[in-house]
């Protein structure tokens, strides 16, 4: 395994960490992606650590906290061993005290958490949604309060848009407090939105990616294929709605070459996939998912190994679709990189 420093950080993360989003089951959305049980849990962080892989993500709302509930389970006895990540902000029920990061939610939320994983601590502890209806600095003075009790290491967010990522580092920095050193993002070959703002600030602010969804909620995995019907078993008969979206015929091109670098490479779809994304700039740790040791172990083969420049620059190729305004009339200008470093 891999290991990197994520952002500009002394947080050392392995290349791949492994999502606990199929732990609990419970919900129609959740329930789709998995029910691992306790015991199966227990076997997945037992192949997980022998390989390497040290930080395990959960959230609050990942089958109502059932998820937190049975990666602490499964991690008992061997807390010092690894890293655990969550996620608190996304509604949680429908009172009035069930949603948004305000100072006492926030604080409510983490010590739910910490219940619920029975641990003392969170390794990285990240805003799972952006709150407009809370000032930042009451949002960054409650969790530096957090950080400052030992409660938490690191802080992250997820899901932001580049102006309140760059509002809340401006904030910490104003006001001398702990800042973001991650940002959990949405990032794949079918979905590269990624790079067109927040990959740039990132770079300038130090800012590490924490990549969820890495093989494009599920259409990566080489089960879907142009001209193919959807796999019986796939979870986008249920789940697909909820998903980042993309256009059919640009994932059909984009499988089309994985599909190419596959049979040239002797790796799964899936491995292609994830193999690309660590050659990306900020990407600090790719979480993936299983719901058996077969999935896992598949994933688990995407490091060790490289892609070839070529192969890389046709996967680049194959996925690049035009920025928005106000990128685009740029990016067409052969000189662009006399004013913007590339960072995609």
């Amino acid at each position: 395994m891999e290991y990197r420093r994520l952002g500009a950080s002394g947080l050392v993360v392995p290349a791949l960490s492994f999502g606990a989003g199929t732990f609990g089951g419970r919900g129609e959305l959740f329930g789709a992606w998995g029910d691992t049980d306790v015991d199966q849990a227990r076997r997945l962080v037992d192949i997980s650590l022998d390989a390497g892989v040290t930080m395990f993500d959960t959230a609050d709302v990942y089958s109502d906290g059932a998820s937190e509930e049975v990666l602490g389970a499964a991690i008992r006895g061997r807390r010092d061993r690894l890293l655990l990540s969550t996620k608190a902000g996304l509604p949680t029920g429908p009172g009035p005290f069930d949603a948004g990061t305000g100072r006492g939610r926030l604080i409510a939320a983490v010590e739910a958490s910490l219940k619920r994983l029975g641990v003392d601590h969170i390794d990285l502890f990240q805003l799972h949604a952006f709150d407009a209806y809370t000032p930042v600095e009451e949002v960054l003075h409650a969790l530096d309060e957090l950080v400052r009790a030992g409660k938490i290491r690191y802080l992250g967010a997820s899901n932001f848009a580049g102006w309140q990522l760059m509002k809340s580092l401006a904030a910490a920095d104003r006001h001398g407090l702990t800042r973001y050193i991650a940002h959990q993002v949405y990032y794949s070959l079918a979905g590269r939105d990624y790079e067109w703002e927040l990959m740039p600030l990132g770079l300038a602010e130090g800012v590490g990616a924490v990549v969820w969804s890495p093989l494009g909620w599920g259409r990566l995995t080489g089960r879907i294929r142009r001209g193919q019907p959807l796999p019986a078993g796939s979870r986008l008969h249920k789940t697909a709605e909820a998903g980042p979206p993309v256009d059919t015929e640009h994932l059909y091109d984009v499988v089309d070459a994985l599909d190419e670098v596959a049979a040239e490479t002797g790796r799964s779809v899936p491995q292609i996939a994830l193999n690309w994304l660590l050659t990306r700039p900020t990407v600090g740790t790719v979480i993936v998912g299983a719901r058996n040791e077969e999935q896992l172990r598949q994933n688990l083969g995407a490091v060790g190994w490289a892609l070839t420049a070529d192969q890389l620059a046709r996967l680049d190729k194959a996925s690049a679709l035009t920025p928005p305004y106000p990128y685009y009339p740029y990016y067409r200008l052969p000189d662009f990189a006399r004013l913007n470093p590339p960072a995609a």
